[in-house]
This record gives structure tokens, sequence and C-alpha cells, in this order.
């Protein structure tokens, strides 16, 4: 195995000339930026009242990239380590986005709820720091793998 343990020579090579890994790492890319958006536009309206509407926007953009994502994963996985989820490289990985997706669902829980502006934006930010917290441990896992 090469590549941080986790592949071998020949799964390295294939990861590296994949389209899928390409489009992963660009949506992964622009959702990041989404993601510190989305994390200023909440707070922001956390503390100001102001700036729902960005909020929203980019809560619901930065949900849609993680199910692209997801299902480009999905895909990925099964094409490298022959399990469409939770092979065991990425177990953790896809627990953590397992647990985003669900923090990213109560908020449209909320929604149906007609929950308060302010209640919502509490959720969004969790969500977020779900979402977060499972990309700092792929990056802490690529560092010390």
């Amino acid at each position: 195995m090469t590549g941080g343990l986790m592949y071998t020579a020949e799964q390295l090579a294939r990861r590296n000339a994949s389209p899928l890994t390409q489009a992963m790492m660009i949506i992964g890319a622009v959702q990041l930026i989404v993601l510190v958006l989305s994390f200023y536009y909440v707070l922001r309206f956390l503390r100001t009242g102001r700036g729902w509407a960005g909020a929203r926007i980019t809560f619901w953009v930065n949900f849609i990239l993680l199910w692209v994502n997801t299902a480009i994963g999905i895909v990925w996985e099964k094409q490298f380590f022959n399990e469409y989820f939770m092979c065991p490289e990425f177990f953790w990985e896809d627990v953590g986005n397992l647990a985003a997706l669900l923090s990213y669902s109560f908020y449209f829980i909320g929604v149906w709820r007609n929950w308060s502006q302010r209640r919502l934006a509490a959720c969004m930010l969790f969500a977020s720091s779900v979402y977060a917290l499972n990309f700092a441990q792929w990056i802490y896992k690529r560092m010390i793998v």
C-alpha cells in the first residue's frame, strides 16, 4: 500500500486518473468556500438579525453539494474498494458524512414545523459544524496517515 497506506499502487494510479476523484476535489473546494460563507451569514444573522437570505441560500447550496459529493463518493468507493459505502478505508468519513446529512435534515424538519428563523439558524449552525468537523477529521487523517 502507498499514498498514505490507504491504496495499493494500482488503486493510487487509478484514483489519480479518475474523473470522479477530480470531480469530488472540485466540488469539495467549492463546498468549503460555501461552508465558510454559510458560517458567516448564519453567525451574522444570529448576531444582528440581518442576512437571513444569505444564510438560507448558502445552507441550501452546501446541502446540495454535500449530496452531490456523497453520490459521487458512493460510486467512487465502489470503483476503488468494491463497496458502495462504509468501506473500511473511509469508514469514519462515511459515518461523519451520514451525521452531516442527518443534521442538515433537521433544518428541513424545522421548516416543516414552522420554527422561528433564529431556531432554524441555530440548526444551520449545528449542521454546518458537524460537516466542518467531518471535513477536519478527513484532513487530519490525510496528514497523519
